[in-house]
């Protein structure tokens, strides 16, 4: 609970005041009303907020909530004259009866009073508080005159702040009830100023305001949809009110809670009717709710269903740049469905925004150029709004939009158009022979954020082109491009570095001497080797894609070696994330073939969970698993865990892929291990096969001794021919024990000496 001064010379009657005290004259305490029978001057009056208190709002500070929120002293030294006057007229509102008070309104409006002096003057005679008050009259005439006053007061970012705390949104939506069409006009204008304060947005919502107002709005389409021109007098003060509510719903739009308001009560039919309208005073604050409600999928969705992307398409050939401006932003904000991209290049409206971009009425407008820019980059996230973009030459219209003292929203929008539109070769060539590439290679000194997250996107789009890339990486160090992109794996956001590591390997990839080069930059590998700390799964698929690159080279890898390359990248193995998985397998594969890091990765347990990445679906972990086998199996042991993991029957499959590099990769992995296996068995069979004769040459001995002995028992004379050891020799081939070669040999040694 809240406790608030409020005037009671509202409910007073209004009396002229007396000749012998004069209109100056100040009120005595105890002097008691004759209509209310409460004492004049300030009563206290309690508000409850428990229901503000209770609903939280998730919505950002408001540009101008940033604003400094002390009035600012413009009182000179001599005081202006009008500074009496206005001290009278809020005298005279205060005291006066009905008539003297409408007229001390309508005296007060011909100041000006959007002027700090005169405000602060209303402000310290409690003349806020009389003109909220007087909204709860039943004067007609004191509500209009103090409404009027109020509209223009509001302007003003301290008095909204004053006169939300004076209570003034209450009194506000109640007038929205109000039969007289005067009166709803400039309430719901007067609210629209106030509802550019965060606090008043809240109010609104959590007293009902929203539906309220979308209900006065409901207006026959006939009304919308005729000319200003051809209206009647009834039909204009309807259309008057549909332009203040469109206006507050422009206000109101930037809180995300008020937006899920109005998606629940049906916003959405109310914008498809209204923007079919003639009246471009119309147009302009609804498309500003529109561009707004654009941040949620759900109204981005419902605006292709219901053809809003085909007016606000029509509504970019309107003459007023405002109109434009919310008409562009509404199409970058929408335009990152690719429905809505096919839905702007079919109603034509790529060429419009081409125009734009070339305009120089639009150059000197930062708000309007960055709505077209942003409408042009993500537009050209298809590859056939970037042929169409071709034949405007899109790409020649951005490049002298580069400039350092650019806007950085222009800055930023214009390098990301220019991003997706060098995916395509000959826009390179054309970037390259207007001399963009240093300009873009500049602005990689810049501190801008969302800046620095597209240009290496341009660099990576570029390097791919070998003129290009001499451009980047020029011999004399002029522009020094790889470095400074380098540079920037040291940002503190992930997305600056991700993007820069994907920039960096088309870079090695496609440098002259790009092993030199890397080498050159000092600290530069240990750099990218920490980088596998990160957590951002993003920033770490990136890291291990440009490992694989530099990985190419041995003395580079050996480098990346010594700074443990190798056990980072195994403790990677467990993730799920699919991007990581194809980049990662890739790293692990190119690092293999450096000394013990094989066997090292076997040691590490890193070889048995790349067998769960053969299950995936995507083509690009199946090729890098597929690689990485093929390295890791030149190792013995690490064949043995994949053989026993049941690697084999995956391979097996993908050695029908359509991809020939994975079949290579895959058949040489059944190979290596075939080939162990096969030599495991050989290995095995001779040694069973050396214990056997081991034994059996035992038995030989013993009967060769047992033979020895017999021969030697007799004597020469016993030996009447050979007949007898012929039959000795049929004896010993009568065991079925005995190899027959080796019998023959022992048989031999044994006649031998005889």
């Amino acid at each position: 609970m809240r406790y608030e001064l409020r005037s009671s010379y509202c409910n007073a009657s209004f009396k002229r005041p007396s000749a012998s005290t004069g209109t100056d004259r100040s009120l005595k305490p105890g002097i008691v009303s004759t209509v209310v029978g409460e004492p004049f001057g300030p009563r206290v009056k309690i508000i409850s907020e428990h229901a503000e208190e209770e609903s939280s709002d998730d919505e950002a500070e408001s540009e101008s909530e940033d604003e400094s929120r002390k009035l600012k002293d413009e009182v000179n030294a001599e005081v202006p004259s009008e500074y009496w006057h206005m001290q009278k007229l809020v005298k005279y509102m205060k005291a006066g009866n009905q008539t003297a008070t409408t007229v001390a309104l309508c005296l007060l409006k011909d100041y000006e009073l959007s002027s700090k002096v005169i405000q602060k003057v209303i402000h310290e005679m409690g003349g806020l508080e009389i003109l909220v008050n007087l909204l709860e009259t039943k004067e007609i005439k004191c509500q209009l005159g103090s409404l009027a006053v109020l509209l223009q007061i509001s302007s003003s970012v301290e008095m909204r702040r004053l006169l939300i705390d004076l209570g003034i949104v209450s009194p506000l939506i109640d007038l929205l009830r109000h039969p007289a069409r005067d009166i709803q006009v400039l309430t719901v204008e007067t609210m629209a100023n106030i509802a550019l304060i965060r606090k008043a947005r809240k109010q609104i919502r959590v007293r009902n305001g929203v539906p309220l107002i979308l209900d006065i709005m409901d207006v026959p389409n006939a009304i919308v949809k005729k000319r200003i021109e051809d209206l009647d007098d009834l039909e204009k003060e309807l259309l008057a009110v549909v332009i203040g509510c469109a206006k507050v719903l422009n206000s109101l739009s930037s809180s995300p809670k008020i937006k899920e308001e109005l998606r629940k009560h049906g916003a959405i039919f109310l914008f498809a009717r209204f923007l079919k309208s003639k009246s471009t005073e119309l147009i302009i604050p609804m498309m500003g709710a529109v561009q707004q409600c654009s941040d949620l999928k759900v109204f981005r969705l419902a605006f292709e269903r219901m053809d809003i992307i085909i007016d606000i398409v029509k509504h970019l050939e309107n003459k007023d740049f405002k109109v434009k401006e919310n008409c562009a932003l509404a199409i970058c904000k929408c335009a990152v469905n690719k429905v809505t991209r096919d839905m702007v290049r079919e109603s034509g409206g790529l060429d419009p925004l081409c125009k734009l971009v070339k305009n120089k009425e639009v150059h000197e407008n930062k708000n309007l150029l960055a709505a077209v820019t942003g409408a042009l980059w993500k537009l050209a996230m298809s590859p056939e709004n970037v042929v169409r973009f071709n034949q405007n030459n899109l790409v020649s219209a951005l490049e002298p939009l580069l400039g350092e003292n650019e806007d950085e929203d222009v800055l930023t929008n214009v390098v990301g158009a220019l991003a997706e539109c060098c995916k395509d070769p000959e826009n390179r060539t054309i970037l390259t022979s207007n001399n963009g590439l240093p300009k873009l290679i500049k602005l990689l000194s810049a501190t801008y954020e969302p800046l620095l997250e597209n240009i290496p996107l341009v660099i990576a789009e570029c390097a791919q082109n070998e003129e290009c890339m001499d451009r980047i990486n020029d011999k004399e160090h002029k522009l020094d491009g790889v470095r400074l992109v380098w540079s920037l794996l040291k940002h503190p956001s992930d997305v600056v570095k991700r993007n820069a590591c994907l920039a960096l390997v088309p870079c090695i990839r496609y440098a002259k001497n790009s092993p030199e080069m890397v080498r050159a930059f000092v600290g530069g590998l240990e750099l990218v080797a920490s980088l596998l700390e990160n957590e951002n799964n993003e920033v770490l698929s990136a890291v291990c894609a440009i490992i694989a690159e530099i990985a190419m080279d041995a003395e580079n890898l050996g480098i990346l070696t010594d700074h443990g390359v190798v056990r980072k990248l195994a403790d990677l193995v467990h993730t799920e994330d699919d991007n990581l998985r194809a980049n990662l397998t890739l790293a692990i594969a190119f690092c293999s073939e450096w000394g013990q890091n094989n066997y090292e990765f076997g040691r590490l347990n890193a070889v048995a969970p790349l067998v769960n990445y053969l299950t995936s679906t995507n083509k690009e972990v199946l090729k890098g698993v597929s690689i990485a086998f093929y390295h890791l199996s030149k190792d013995p042991s690490n064949c043995i865990t994949m053989h026993t993991c049941g690697v084999v029957k995956h391979v097996l499959r993908l050695v029908g892929s359509d991809d020939p590099e994975v079949q290579i990769a895959a058949a040489t992995t059944i190979r290596h291990i075939r080939k162990l296996a096969l030599t495991a068995e050989k290995f095995h069979y001779k040694e069973m096969y050396s214990i056997n004769n081991y034994k059996q040459f035992c038995k030989y001995i013993h009967r060769a001794m047992l033979i020895t002995w017999f021969f030697l028992s007799i004597s020469v004379k016993d030996i009447h021919s050979m007949k007898r050891i012929i039959r000795t020799e049929e004896l010993m081939r009568q065991d079925k024990m005995l190899d027959s070669n080796l019998q023959r040999s022992i048989f031999t040694e044994i006649v031998k000496p005889i």
